[in-house]
């Protein structure tokens, strides 16, 4: 993230909820906003919430990712800077490196941190380079072949999860629990990733069954100082998506806690992290503890 000179008028590139409260922040420290919408989104209510509005091409969320188009909006309606809020292309590396060479203030984590916490298998292996355990799976792009192969290395009753290596929020994501269910599910994995954050890529992890999903949320500046603000227990889903969320993270040791907790912090330091992010990992019924993913983002 650029800082050499203030912010004074912001694109926002996202659209409803998120859209609005990147506005309404915006507008309390008295900066200039402009909005933009695929043509289907021209009467969406985060339009009245900025003080201008720039149209792109197409409809629905492929209008979202075009990262050129996006960019031309910010230097044509006169931004000295662009906030991707979250999903989309939020966390790819490409829109934060070509809003920094447009001259524009990008809103976030650095290109080069995207580039790794934006790709779930990169964020993989700097958990391996640094110590941290992580849940038994692929080590990158993975094809049908290659799913098929980790299934079998599994062993009788076994069960994998594929993941989409872009984007978050459940999306490109689903567990398989017989062989001959994996090549249908890969595929609307790669088919959901690919509309959803332009990346058709996936991965795939052993399943744990009854795992605790629990989240440690960091805040990190420019001279290298990570804050841990706090830790919850996400477990309670449904089709992947987080129904309630307890915070503290309730019945964690001592031991448990000072290691999810330094587990982020040094994920954050070593990978030069700026800005809030999110470091996720699941406890087994063991008291094990593994890596899955970091968002730079609160969650």
């Amino acid at each position: 993230m650029v800082k050499e000179a203030p912010i004074k008028h912001v694109l926002i590139a996202n659209r409803g909820e998120i859209a609005i409260r990147i506005a309404r922040a915006a507008a309390e420290d008295g900066l200039i906003t402009t909005s933009i919408f695929a043509e289907d989104d021209a009467d969406s209510l985060h339009l009245l919430r900025t003080d201008y509005s720039i149209g792109l091409n197409g409809i629905g969320p492929s209008a979202y990712l075009n990262i050129e188009e996006i960019v031309s909006a910010a230097k044509e309606c006169g931004a000295d800077s662009i906030h991707p809020g979250y999903g989309f292309i939020s966390e790819n590396s490409a829109f934060a490196s070509a809003a920094e060479d447009a001259g524009l203030i990008y809103i976030g984590p650095s290109p080069e941190a995207l580039a790794i916490f934006g790709n779930k298998a990169r964020a993989r292996a700097l958990a391996v380079e640094v110590g941290i355990p992580i849940v038994e799976g692929t080590d990158g792009p993975t094809d049908i072949d290659g799913a098929k192969l980790f299934f079998e290395s599994l062993g009788d009753g076994a069960s994998l999860m594929i993941k989409a290596i872009s984007g978050g929020g459940g999306r490109g994501m689903r567990p398989v629990t017989a062989i001959n269910e994996l090549e249908e599910m890969l595929a609307r994995c790669q088919s959901e990733a690919e509309a959803a954050f332009g990346d058709c890529n996936i991965y795939v992890e052993r399943l744990i069954p009854f795992a605790r999903h629990v989240e440690v949320q960091i805040a990190a500046d420019c001279n290298g100082h990570v804050v841990v603000l706090g830790d919850r227990d996400c477990s309670l889903q449904r089709r992947r998506q987080k129904m309630i969320e307890l915070a503290p993270a309730p019945a964690l040791s001592k031991v448990q806690r000072e290691a999810i907790h330094n587990y982020a912090r040094k994920l954050a330091s070593t990978a030069g992290y700026q800005g809030l992010g999110t470091a996720e990992f699941l406890l087994d019924g063991d008291g094990s503890i593994a890596f899955i993913e970091f968002n730079a983002r609160l969650q």
